[in-house]
């Protein structure tokens, strides 16, 4: 199963981010990761979180748009040049990065990127044929 991210539309004022994140804090969500990307008038805050649904399904009730999409935590080697690698990957088998961002925790001595694809299913397929381990929601969240 693919990790599932949550996306929540703010405007970029003071206490928008602080507002959303309290709606998460009531219903007991934990975020895993997060990255922010703004524009002049609007943020998208991207985030893994341990319950996507509930969290979007919250979120919604207190007026947020938000919404669920799927992504792949991919699991890179922590050493100089890994990403470049992976990206070499990526470029021979034409697979297009939406956006990525690095996931907080690493998995033993590895880390773990999450990225957007246009095509997450080509990519996964790709990736795997390639040796890469691809995160499975489960092993992100917990059960």
């Amino acid at each position: 199963m693919n990790v599932k991210q949550l996306s929540i539309f703010l405007e970029n004022k003071p206490g928008h981010l602080e507002n959303a994140l309290k709606v998460l804090s009531d219903k007991k969500i934990n975020i895993m990761t997060l990255t922010i990307a703004e524009a002049s008038d609007f943020g998208i805050a991207r985030m893994i979180v341990n319950k996507p649904d509930e969290a979007a399904a919250a979120l919604r009730e207190q007026h947020f748009t938000s919404s669920i999409t799927d992504v792949l935590a991919i699991e890179l080697e922590d050493v100089p040049g890994a990403l470049l690698k992976a990206l070499h990957i990526f470029s021979k088998h034409s697979l297009n990065i939406e956006y990525m961002y690095a996931f907080t925790q690493k998995r033993g001595d590895r880390a773990v990127m999450i990225f957007r694809f246009d095509d997450i299913e080509s990519a996964k397929k790709s990736l795997t044929a390639e040796g890469y381990n691809i995160v499975k929601n489960i092993d992100i969240i917990g059960a």
